[in-house]
This record gives C-alpha cells, sequence and structure tokens, in this order.
C-alpha cells in the first residue's frame, strides 16, 4: 500500500487483455501455470540458444494456444476435457508443424493434404484463441479476411469491383497464411515471441520484486506526498512514468496508478472526472515513453530494419512534449479556492526520500541498464535478457522482496499469461496481413485514402489519423499498428511523409485509440476507480493527453518534422522543437481556457489559431 493511502483497491470491470489473462491463468487449472512457465522459459531459450527459426515460432504458438484454452471456463460434465482437449491439440499441432521443419515452408506452393490439415487446424485454433484472449473484433476481421482471399472473384457481381480480385484456392490460402514467414510465422509472431517476450518477463520481475510500489513511493514522496493539489497532480504524471518500465500497458498502469492515489487526487481538491483523466492520461503516458514503449514500438524497429534503441531515440522528444502537456494541464485544473477534503480514515504519513531509496533504490538500476545497453550497441533482445538477469541479481539489495525461486515462479508464470494476448493476437494479425498482400487490398486502401484526399498531404495526413483510430477502437493496439503499418503506411510515404515519420505517426494514433471514445479503455477504468462520469471523464482524457494527438501531426506535415524525431539536423531539431512548444501551450490554453489566468473566448479562438499555423507552417 503506498504512503498517505488507506483505502482499499476498487475492483474496475475495465482492464486490458493482458492483465485479464494472467488474472484467469491463476484460477485456472494446474496445467495452465506449467504451460505459462514454459512459455517464458522458451522465451529465455530462444535468445540463448540457436532455434530453428520455425520450430521456435511454432512451439512459442503452441504453448500460447494451450494456455489460452486452459483458461476457458465450461461449465458443463466436460468441464475439465474441453479445455485439456482443445490444448493438447494445439501443442500436437504446432509440434507438427515444428518436426516439418524446412520441409513443410518448403511445400508452401504445393502443399500435401497433411499440410493442409494443419495449415487449416492452425488457423483454426488461432483464431479461437484470439477470441478467447483478446475479443471478437479481430477473429471476426481474420475470419471476413480468409472469406474474401477464398471469394473475392464474386466481388464483381455486386457492384465491388474496386476491391475484386482473381480468387484464390484453399491450398494458396494456406501457403501463404501458415507455410511461410508472411502470415500467421511472420515477423509480428517473431517480435511478440522473441524482444516483447522478454521485457514481459523483465517488467514481472520488477512487478515480483516490488518496483511498482517503490515507483509509487518515490514519486509520491518526491512532490510531498501529494499534500497540495498540485503536488498530487505531478506525483501521479511521475509514478506513470516511472510505472511504464514494469506494465507496458496503459490500462494497467491506470489501474495500478488508481489504486494508490485515486484517492489522494480527490482529497486534493480535483473532480472525480479529471481525477480519472490524469490517472488516464499518466497510464498512457507509460506506453508512449523510453525506455520500453509500448508492444508495437518493437514492431517499429523490425518493419523499417532499425535498432530500437533508435525507436526510443525518435520518442524521445514527443514524450516531453507529452508530459510539458499534462503539467501545463494540470496547473489550468489545480483547484482554487477549494479547501481540500478531509479523509474518512487516518492517512499515515509519507515515508521520506531518503529511506526510500534505502529500501528500494536498486530498482532504478535496472532499466538504465536497458537504455545503457542499447545505446552500447547491443540488441533489444539482449538488452532486456541482461536487465532481467540485473532485475534478478539487484533484487536481493532487499531480501524481503528478492526473487527466491517461488517469487521467481510466479513472475514467469505472470509474465507467461500476459504473453498470450500478444502472441494471439500477432498470429491473427498474420493472417489479415498475408490476405491484404495476397489479394493486393493493402495497395488498394492505401490508394482509396490517397484518391479520397484528392493527393493533398495534409487531407492525406487527417484521413490517416481518422482511420488508425477508427480501427483500434475494434482490436489491441498491436494488430492496429500491425493492419495499419500495411494499409495506411503506403499512403503517407505516397505524399511524401518520411517512411520513419509514418510508422511512428500510426504507432502514435494506435496507441490513442485507449483514450479515444466509444471504447477508451484507460479512461473507463479510471472512472470507475475514481467514481466519476465515464463520459466526461473521457472528455476530460482526451484534453490532458492532447500533445499526444497534436505532436505527430507536427512531425508529418512540418517540412522541419522530423527534427522533433532527432532524425534530421541540429539546426532544424531546435526550430521543430521551438515551433512544437508553441503548438502544445497553444492546444493547453485553447482546449483549458486557462494559462497562467482564465482567457475569455476570445483569447482562446486566438490560441487555437496561432496552434493551428504552427502546425501547419
Amino acid at each position: 500500500r503506498s504512503p498517505g493511502v488507506s483505502e482499499p483497491r476498487t475492483v474496475v470491470a475495465h482492464e486490458d487483455v493482458e492483465e485479464a489473462m494472467v488474472r484467469r491463468v491463476q484460477t485456472a487449472p494446474p496445467a495452465a501455470a506449467v504451460v505459462a512457465i514454459a512459455l517464458s522459459v522458451l522465451v529465455v531459450l530462444g535468445e540463448v540458444t540457436v532455434v530453428e527459426t520455425l520450430r521456435f515460432r511454432s512451439i512459442v504458438l503452441g504453448l500460447a494456444l494451450a494456455l489460452a484454452f486452459l483458461t476457458l471456463r465450461v461449465r458443463d460434465r466436460y468441464a475439465g476435457v474441453v479445455p485439456h482437449g482443445l490444448a493438447l491439440v494445439a501443442i500436437s499441432l504446432a509440434l507438427a508443424i515444428a518436426a516439418g521443419g524446412r520441409g513443410f515452408l518448403a511445400r508452401a506452393s504445393e502443399p500435401l493434404a497433411m499440410d493442409l490439415v494443419l495449415g487449416g487446424g492452425l488457423l483454426v485454433l488461432v483464431i479461437a484463441a484470439a477470441w478467447v484472449s483478446t475479443g471478437a473484433a479481430l477473429p471476426i476481421l481474420s475470419i471476413a479476411t480468409i472469406a474474401y482471399v477464398l471469394a473475392g472473384s464474386e466481388l464483381d457481381r455486386v457492384g465491388l469491383s474496386m476491391i475484386a480480385h482473381r480468387g484464390y484456392d484453399v491450398p494458396r490460402l494456406i501457403g501463404s497464411m501458415v507455410m511461410g514467414f508472411e502470415g500467421v510465422f511472420g515477423v509480428p509472431l517473431d517480435v511478440a515471441a522473441t524482444t516483447i517476450g522478454l521485457f514481459a518477463i523483465y517488467g514481472a520481475l520488477l512487478e515480483a520484486s516490488g518496483a511498482a510500489q517503490f515507483f509509487l513511493d518515490l514519486s509520491f514522496a518526491s512532490f510531498s506526498g501529494g499534500n497540495s493539489a498540485r503536488g498530487a497532480g505531478r506525483a501521479v504524471t511521475f509514478a506513470g512514468f516511472l510505472l511504464g518500465s514494469v506494465s507496458g500497458s496503459g490500462v494497467a498502469t491506470t489501474l495500478t496508478l488508481g489504486g494508490a492515489s485515486a484517492p489522494l487526487l480527490r482529497r486534493a481538491g480535483f473532480t472525480r472526472e479529471n481525477s480519472g483523466a490524469l490517472l488516464a492520461a499518466a497510464g498512457i503516458g507509460a506506453i508512449l515513453s523510453p525506455p520500453t514503449l509500448g508492444a508495437a514500438a518493437f514492431l517499429i524497429a523490425e518493419f523499417l530494419k532499425i535498432s530500437y534503441g533508435q525507436v526510443l531515440l525518435m520518442a524521445v522528444i514527443p514524450t516531453l512534449l507529452y508530459y510539458l502537456g499534462i503539467l501545463l494541464m494540470i496547473e489550468a485544473d489545480v483547484p482554487r479556492g477549494v479547501p481540500p477534503l478531509t479523509p474518512d480514515t487516518p492517512v499515515a504519513p509519507p515515508r521520506s526520500i531518503s529511506a526510500i531509496l534505502r529500501s528500494g533504490g536498486h530498482h532504478l538500476i535496472s532499466p538504465l541498464l536497458i537504455v545503457g545497453f542499447l545505446f552500447a550497441g547491443y540488441s533489444a533482445t539482449r538488452a532486456a535478457l541482461f536487465a532481467c538477469c540485473g532485475a534478478i541479481v539487484l533484487s536481493f539489495a532487499n531480501r524481503a522482496e528478492a526473487l527466491w525461486p517461488r517469487r521467481l515462479r510466479r513472475a514467469l508464470k505472470s509474465a507467461g499469461a500476459a504473453l498470450v494476448p500478444v502472441i494471439a493476437t500477432t498470429a491473427c494479425a498474420g493472417i489479415l496481413v498475408a490476405g491484404l498482400t495476397l489479394t493486393g487490398l493493402g495497395l488498394k486502401v492505401a490508394g482509396l485514402i490517397v484518391s479520397l484526399a484528392g493527393s493533398n498531404a495534409t487531407g492525406v495526413i487527417v484521413l490517416s489519423a481518422i482511420a488508425v483510430s477508427v480501427l483500434g477502437l475494434s482490436v489491441p493496439v498491436t494488430a492496429s499498428y500491425i493492419l495499419s503499418a500495411v494499409t495506411i503506411a503506403p499512403a503517407l510515404i505516397q505524399v511524401g511523409v518520411p517512411e520513419i515519420a509514418a510508422h511512428m505517426f500510426i504507432f502514435y494514433y494506435a496507441v490513442l485509440s485507449e483514450v479515444s471514445p466509444p471504447t477508451a479503455l484507460s479512461p473507463m477504468a479510471a472512472a470507475t476507480l475514481c467514481h466519476g462520469d465515464p463520459y466526461r471523464t473521457i472528455l476530460a482524457t482526451l484534453r490532458y493527453t492532447l500533445p499526444a494527438f497534436l505532436v505527430p501531426l507536427a512531425f508529418t506535415l512540418r517540412a522541419d518534422g522530423l527534427g522533433l524525431l532527432l532524425q534530421a539536423p541540429w539546426a532544424m531539431v531546435a526550430t521543430s522543437l521551438l515551433a512544437a512548444v508553441g503548438l502544445v501551450i497553444a492546444g493547453v490554453a485553447a482546449a483549458s481556457g486557462h494559462l497562467i489566468r482564465p482567457l475569455t473566448p476570445a483569447v482562446r479562438g486566438g490560441f487555437a489559431v496561432a496552434g493551428l499555423l504552427l502546425l501547419l507552417s
């Protein structure tokens, strides 16, 4: 429990898929724990040993599918048989494909009957596991994609010749989606099974060794324990930034923060809706900020063939601008003339910073190890592996929270469970990517966006932002980025947006789907914790996260935009940074109606116009 907080954590219905899967594995049959630990161990072995590519990806996928099915709750007399049976089938299929190895891949153009059985069965299991672990949206899109591949030639008959194609048979579909590295076993699955997997283990190790609580304690103590409204807001913002290295999830960070700090914000005088908005904005900041960013950031490195360290470098200025916007919004919303609420129960005095650092200061070292190894030239996977080893060793600095075998097993179990939705999502997204590539629909969508915008760069960028945001409402962030990289990024590149800027643009807007109505998981979760009105909380969150919407527009619309990604000469970096700071200040002033003092409507309108000019200049 955080210092200064005596209320128990509120149970909420809004949680992200990783947290939900971790919770479900806790109550699943004992076999689920074994599979979860095996999955984590295999991810580590994949980094320290040489395993043939298809065999490694296939077995990782099989374990993830099995774990998803083991969490199924069947209510009839076959309750024990169905989950275990499906898990056994998933592992058997994966092992059969792994045993086929390169021979299985070589037959992609002319699959054998057994290949069709294995490939078709795997597609069904991937879609089913994604449905179990992430919801219906992505599986339904996958089913629609398969139908489109098989029956696309019929679309001419119903007036949809623009997206029609010649049609493909089942062997060609299986060969494209399963028997190669463009579909289910493609790059996204590889990133999930290696980089994302190792970072998930790293986060679970930090969580198990008490790092999350340490970051909360340090944040509250650094800002006087939140005794003032301004201090409380800054403490929550700082805590969200630190917790990003533990969870890597916006909703999970919001929930972790909210349990400790929702009462603190209310006592400081923030309204319920503004309290929820601040929690949600801090949670989203966790997956927009180095050193871990979100899972999709690892995919950027693979798609662009650059190092993860370069991705982190590109995120530095947007991160600083994001937190500048939050701090300015806190100043605008800080209660004035309203006495702080008196807590119903006694509040323990906060611990001193020195006492907190003495007991948990070692937790600050391992995130620095990641950054250090990345900029020393190590790969993201090797840096994450070393950070995991460092986290285990450093945990013994506090023997009460050291990662002894029992606690280490619990961390590996949690990491394995959290990986299931990511692996299921990337495998399912592979079905979509293979279908879009095989039929050429990806390029048709890009061409349609350019055509609708009249080949105008500003129009294409605005339409792309809307398209990514809408796509993100129905599928997880990782899948949203993958699909956008195939369909929307080519449109941006076609009108002159640099490839690096295009991918960073769709990454930010994919992440921002977590705060966009009507779903807006992070604000919904925060509203539940703060007992506020959900939709007013969403609107308030949009104000707090405004810089995250504006900055991607700046680095794609402005001529010196690459400077915001530190991919330009220093003179261009300076001019773009000054313009972006002005843009954030103007945006906050226009949205909040406050900058040092309350603003009149006319002045707010003036700031809005100034921001627009800075964006388009």
